[in-house]
């Protein structure tokens, strides 16, 4: 019996062939959409939180570029003719007091005089021999120290702000923009208080957020990843400092630093006391960001990426920081979003309290305290409250409610929704 001859597959026809090419110059031109692009696309949609948003970045920018804004000074007083003055238009300028006995009254006319005399002092360093070279030195520091007119109008501003205002001064000279939000009960502008409090308010909801951050998901990733002993040992020393009342413990420490020996230390070391406030605040809010941390990484330790990841040969160091912390990262934005307006509560309740920002320096808290402080039955000065406690309250606000759109966002469960 013959043997059949074999049959050969059958070829696709034109059709086929042209149905397959279409499928896949579709599947060509579609592009996957990332966790982050779904997310900022459904933020998108959430009003609130994007009005929250703007509102956030146009604080930050504000606070950035104050010095840059012709404002009036935070610290210039003036008992006689500015005190507890209502919301004005009336026209103001810089150095126009004679207490400050700037040249012709003038900021820009005193700093340009200022400037003469540092680049002839400079001249004749330049020209004078070694022998007095050294004096002459120690002279011009001393000039630059204590003639600087910046000095009198703002408080020990850094290098990059003192260029930023004499910025400011070139372009706006003396002018500036009226009290409209009044002046306080020394004769200091309210809105000028108001825009450098920013500063010190979102620093410190800022510094000491990525403190608590730093620590936090450190601490908790590692217990979460280890599990066993550690994790016990570790958790239960978490437990140990939630039963310490730490508003008292930051009381307690903030008084410490505000002694004048340590205050002495601090400054013999070059170490900014506000820099040591916004640390020990942070240090404090990493609880919780730890258990949260912990109870995420639980989650996904036994994962088939994390199994994949050790059989490579990755190490638990990399495990943890490359492979899961970066996959926790949804729930850690959220509680960042959360933490910081709870951090800046917490730094204008201790300056309410005066533990905490303390004069000459500004924040919103302190603000606040100062206007009640002025408040009597016979009379009550509003602007003094009202305009810094609303900075205060709408940043909060937007804070949470940015926090509460990220969450719904970064919730694959919440997609369809």
């Amino acid at each position: 019996m013959a043997a059949s001859p074999p049959q050969s597959k059958p070829t696709p026809d034109a059709d086929d062939a042209a149905r397959y090419a279409r499928l896949l110059d579709e599947a060509r031109g579609i592009r996957g959409v990332s966790l982050w692009q779904d997310a900022w696309s459904r933020l998108r949609r959430n009003r609130v939180a994007m009005f929250a948003l703007y509102y956030i970045i146009a604080i930050s920018v504000l606070a950035i570029v104050v010095p840059l804004l012709p404002l009036q000074s935070p610290l210039d007083k003036d008992l006689r003719g500015r005190k507890d003055l209502p919301p004005n238009l009336s026209s103001i300028k810089l150095g126009d007091r004679d207490e400050l006995r700037f040249k012709g009254n003038s900021l820009a006319r005193e700093l340009e005089s200022y400037e003469t005399v540092i680049a002839e002092m400079q001249q004749e360093v330049a020209a004078s021999s070694s022998d007095r070279q050294a004096e002459l030195q120690q002279r011009l520091e001393t000039v630059r120290s204590s003639d600087d007119p910046i000095l009198k109008l703002w408080n020990n501003p850094g290098p990059i702000v003192r260029r930023m205002l004499r910025l400011r001064i070139a372009i706006f000279g003396d002018w500036c923009v009226p009290s409209i939000f009044g002046t306080d009960d020394l004769g200091r502008d309210v809105l000028s208080r108001v825009c450098w409090g920013a500063r010190v308010s979102l620093i410190v909801g800022v510094v000491a957020t990525l403190v608590s951050l730093a620590i936090g998901v450190s601490y908790g990733a590692i217990a979460g990843y280890c599990g066993g002993w550690l994790d016990e040992i570790m958790m239960r020393f978490v437990d140990i400092l939630y039963s310490i009342p730490f508003i008292f413990v930051v009381i307690f420490l903030l008084t410490i630093l505000g002694a004048e020996d340590t205050k002495k230390w601090l400054d013999n070391h070059g170490i900014n006391q506000l820099v040591i406030f916004y640390v020990v605040i942070g240090a404090f809010y990493w609880l919780t960001m730890a258990r949260v941390v912990r109870g995420q990484v639980i989650s996904l330790k036994n994962e088939q990426f994390v199994e994949a990841a050790r059989v490579i040969g990755a190490s638990r160091t990399r495990v943890i920081f490359r492979h899961l912390i970066p996959n926790v990262l949804g729930i850690v934005i959220v509680y960042l979003t959360l933490t910081i307006p709870a951090v800046m509560l917490f730094e204008s309740f201790l300056s309410f309290l005066g533990l905490g920002v303390a004069p000459p320096d500004v924040s919103w808290g302190l603000l606040v305290n100062e206007g009640t402080q002025v408040i009597t039955p016979i009379k009550i000065y509003w602007w003094l409250v009202v305009f810094s406690g609303m900075t205060l309250a709408m940043t909060l606000f937007s804070l949470n409610f940015l926090g509460d759109g990220l969450r719904d966002a970064l919730d694959p469960r919440m997609k369809n929704v």
